[in-house]
């Protein structure tokens, strides 16, 4: 009997949502929500993110002054006890999605790996 996919990846996003590591990081985040100013400090750090990925991927060149203005805003996010905590807790949750995509990837590692030994 076929396994549906569909199926066991909606119980996994289900078990993701329930996990710690996601409580954990929706607890910070609606902190740093209900915070004036460190979410108008958060928005303004992801914008700056945002605009340099961009430029990246377009192959536009960052200046010097970009670099330092996103090293400004790591800066004061990093300083600001809730938005280093949310910060922390993306981080874990970001490790908990790469570990899943390892797991998830095996069987395609296994088969194309195979072929090359």
């Amino acid at each position: 009997m076929a396994i549906n996919l569909y199926d066991q990846a909606n119980e996994l996003e289900r078990a993701l949502r329930q996990s710690e590591e996601f409580q954990q990081l929706k607890n910070m985040y609606d902190e740093v929500n209900s915070d004036e100013s460190a979410s108008k400090m958060f928005e303004n750090f992801r914008n700056i993110q945002m605009q340099l990925q961009q430029k990246q991927m377009s192959g536009e060149e960052i200046t010097q002054e970009e670099v330092e203005q996103a090293q400004k805003a790591a800066q004061l996010v990093q300083q600001h006890d809730k938005i280093s905590k949310l910060m922390e807790a993306e981080q874990r949750m970001s490790m908990v999605i790469t570990d899943l995509n390892k797991v998830i990837m095996k069987p395609l590692e296994e088969l194309y790996g195979s072929v090359q030994q």
